[in-house]
């Protein structure tokens, strides 16, 4: 490309930079640099994180905990986790519906997870699934450091698509009063689907789903819009550290099979 040409792009590449820097430093942050730092250090940031965890959090106290996980992600490395301004809608879900038994699909490092156990009412049970083992175990500390036993927070190994036809026979789960969606969003329609055939939704479940404007789960939500069996709304929020990125959290009520 001679330098004419070039030249000739360059106020486009600036107009674009400009209108997406905040999906920019998302990209370098999340992927450039998070690699780099992987193989300088030998440990995944949820490690990383972890370890920040032990040196500056309260054992016990999950509060505190979440607060210092936030503080990382905001000043060390963005952690790409649920975040303070969705955690309010969460536990604020929960515990408005206290749900007996919950299901969790996508532990990751055990932020939302520590959410909904904080706001479990009396004798309420959460499972969590997380498929990648390395990050389960980071989760696994973390949910013991806070103070929650596996009577109450039990962490399944696996992927959701294998796990939740075992839920019933293999783990007594044999309902689910709330849902927490936040692995894959180009698995949420496949997992709710196999929730549904497995009878594991009763009447008047509620289900969140996160991450369902960014980075989209659009086949999910025309699902849940269109059959009949669902009453949706979408809490608009934005990326924890980049509230400039819209993202949104889709809440399901379930009517019944239908």
């Amino acid at each position: 490309m001679s330098p004419a040409i070039a030249l000739a792009f360059l106020p486009l590449v600036v107009t674009l930079l400009v209108r997406y820097r905040h999906y920019f430093r998302l990209l370098v942050g999340t992927v450039l640099l998070r690699s780099l730092r992987d193989c300088l250090s030998g440990l995944r940031i949820e490690e990383r994180a972890f370890s920040y965890v032990l040196t500056h959090a309260l054992p016990g106290d999950p509060g505190h905990i979440l607060t210092t996980l936030d503080h990382w992600s905001s000043h060390y490395e963005y952690l790409s986790h649920m975040g303070p301004v969705k955690g309010q809608i969460l536990m604020r879900l929960v515990e408005e519906k206290a749900p007996a038994c919950v299901l969790e699909l996508g532990t990751y490092c055990g932020y939302s997870t520590l959410l909904i156990a904080q706001a479990l009412p009396p004798g309420g049970r959460l499972l969590t699934v997380e498929r990648d083992p390395r990050t389960a175990t980071v989760a696994e500390k973390l949910i013991r450091l806070a103070g929650f036993d596996e009577h109450m927070v039990e962490l399944i190994v696996g992927s959701s698509e294998e796990v939740i036809p075992c839920l019933r026979t293999q783990y007594q789960l044999s309902r689910a009063d709330l849902v927490l969606l936040i692995h894959r969003p180009r698995c949420y329609l496949r997992d709710l689907q196999l929730l549904e055939a497995h009878a594991l939704l009763p009447a008047g479940a509620t289900v969140l789903a996160d991450h369902v404007l960014f980075p989209g789960a659009p086949r999910f939500l025309q699902y849940a819009k269109s059959c009949g069996r669902y009453r949706c709304r979408l809490h608009h929020t934005g990326l924890p550290d980049f509230p400039a990125i819209k993202d949104g959290i889709a809440q399901l009520t379930y009517a019944g099979p239908g």
